[in-house]
């Protein structure tokens, strides 16, 4: 599992952390490392322990074991000190409905004990970052579309200018135009402040994250960059391919590139075309070549396109918690098996 170079300063370190309520166990011996400036998402389906990381992250929750260190400071021995160079901008962020944007603001800027000389300037300069100053800035926050609310928690979490900024759901609710502002606005803050992404909302984790990490069950079963994930994940390639060539005819063609070559979908157009997905068992660098190549001979096929289909991060995300949820069930089955041959063994005392 990948985890950034140890020449690279670190934000964030966080070794075997553990979280258990009663017998469950929402987290397993958690550990991995946030660089300085670097932008990380954080995925896992409901349940997975996303949440519970984030909190113990911001110091709102103690780990059972385990430690998490942001700049150096220790969560669980310096609490006060630790949240001083942390930012959280919460899911349901509960903003007040009758402060206009720049009085709440610099209330939330004397609780972080930011200097009275201060903050004036730190305000105007989150309310710049956030695109808040011209548009917002004298509007009654109950007044506020969901999207300039985003941007006011986004501007209450850098207002102490923190190393680490923890956001959960910044994009949830929001529709297209917003999530492309608000998506823009966290693209700015890389290389200042170092953040990470609790997002269910995949395209946007990739377009706006250097690294990508994915829990289950309690345990991260993969982190790295998209690509380095791809590699990791989806064992085979995937293309598109369009032409004038009905299913039966086509499928001889394929089954002569190759046994491993197999149509995933298949579906005709209006305009005549048939639209195929072909997917193979095996990467094959050279079978996008191969595919133009062949499909072009016949002219009566009148290729239009040929083109690789890049595997998302859902299909990345999918597989990574498939395999994780395939061991966990390996485990149990083994050590079901183990149980069962002592006891046939025993002639089944217990």
């Amino acid at each position: 599992m990948e985890e950034i170079s140890q020449d690279v300063p670190n934000s964030v370190i966080v070794r075997r952390l553990t979280k258990t309520y009663g017998a469950v166990k929402a987290l397993n011996n958690v550990s991995f490392r946030i660089g300085k400036g670097e932008i990380v998402g954080f995925l896992g389906p409901n349940g997975a322990g996303k949440s519970t990381t984030m909190r113990i992250l911001s110091g709102l929750m103690p780990a059972s074991s385990g430690s998490v260190y942001i700049c150096g400071v220790s969560v669980a021995t310096r609490p006060d000190m630790a949240r001083k160079h942390i930012g959280f901008m919460p899911e349901n962020n509960p903003l007040p409905e009758d402060l206009r944007v720049s009085e709440y603001l610099k209330f939330r800027a004397r609780i972080k004990d930011v200097p009275s000389s201060e903050i004036d300037k730190r305000v105007n300069e989150a309310m710049e970052i956030c695109q808040l100053q011209h548009k917002a800035s004298s509007k009654i926050i109950g007044n506020l579309s969901k999207g300039f609310r985003q941007r006011v928690g986004i501007a209450d979490s850098i207002l102490a200018r923190p190393e680490v900024i923890i956001m959960d759901e910044p994009t949830i609710g929001l529709d297209p135009h917003q999530i492309i502002a608000i998506r823009e606005l966290i693209n700015s803050l890389r290389g200042k402040m170092s953040v990470i992404i609790s997002s269910h909302i995949l395209p946007e984790i990739e377009l706006m994250c250097d690294r990508v990490m994915i829990i289950n069950q309690g345990s991260i079963v993969a982190s790295g960059t998209s690509e380095s994930l791809r590699k990791d994940f989806i064992s085979k390639d995937k293309y598109e391919v369009s032409l004038r060539c009905a299913p039966e005819e086509f499928g001889g063609i394929i089954a002569n590139l190759g046994n491993d070559l197999q149509i995933e979908k298949s579906a005709q157009s209006q305009d005549g075309y048939y639209n195929y997905v072909l997917s193979t068992s095996q990467t094959r660098g050279d079978l996008g070549a191969l595919l133009v190549r062949e499909l072009s001979m016949d002219t009566r096929f009148a290729l239009r396109e040929v083109a690789y289909k890049k595997p998302s991060l859902e299909e990345i995300f999918m597989s990574a918690t498939r395999r994780s949820w395939e061991q966990i069930s390996k485990n149990i089955y083994t050590k079901s098996g183990s149980t069962s041959e002592i006891e046939s063994s025993n002639g089944g005392a217990k």
